[in-house]
């Protein structure tokens, strides 16, 4: 009874003189109406850094008629954008039973700060009285890009002295 369809049992009886019972028959239908199952591979919850590659870890799909089945994704994760996304899994027998729908989250977190790298050297030397203009620094952030980087300069060249300029970056 593992193959779905319409099976025809007949049923015949002699008796001890040798009569025979007129036979009797029975249809028995056999259906396929349980659904498949779907579990997931990995995690059902996954936080991942903004501005990464996202590669789904995946389901599979049984049913107890036709075996592994293949199971349709929609990923809908933007890996560029911080927020919450779902990645479901669906899956449909040969007999039309649909398996519960499994989703996965995804959480895309921006945590990684920008970097700021000093243009020129980290330690400068001029003469007192002499006109500072700062090198500068650039910023770049792994999801925004290159990013402003805003400079606090107190350096004050008509008193000698160890000034430090300082750098921020805010992604």
């Amino acid at each position: 009874a593992q193959v779905p369809g319409s099976y025809l049992v007949s049923f015949t009886a002699t008796d001890a003189a040798g009569n025979a019972a007129v036979e009797v028959t029975r249809t028995v239908i056999v259906e396929d109406t349980s659904p498949p199952v779907i579990t997931l591979t990995g995690s059902a919850s996954v936080t991942i850094e903004a501005g990464s590659e996202y590669t789904d870890a995946g389901a599979t799909a049984t049913d107890v008629v036709d075996g592994a089945i293949p199971v349709v994704v929609d990923n809908t994760v933007n890996a560029q954008v911080p927020g919450s996304y779902l990645v479901s899994f669906t899956a449909t027998d040969a007999a039309g039973n649909a398996a519960v729908e499994v989703t996965r989250t995804v959480i895309v977190e921006d945590t990684s700060p920008p970097v700021i790298t000093l243009t020129g050297s980290a330690s400068v030397t001029i003469e007192a009285g002499a006109a500072y203009i700062d090198a500068g620094a650039t910023a770049s952030d792994s999801l925004d890009g290159a990013i402003a980087a805003v400079v606090e300069n107190t350096v004050n060249t008509q008193v000698p002295g160890s000034y430090l300029v300082s750098f921020m970056a805010t992604d």
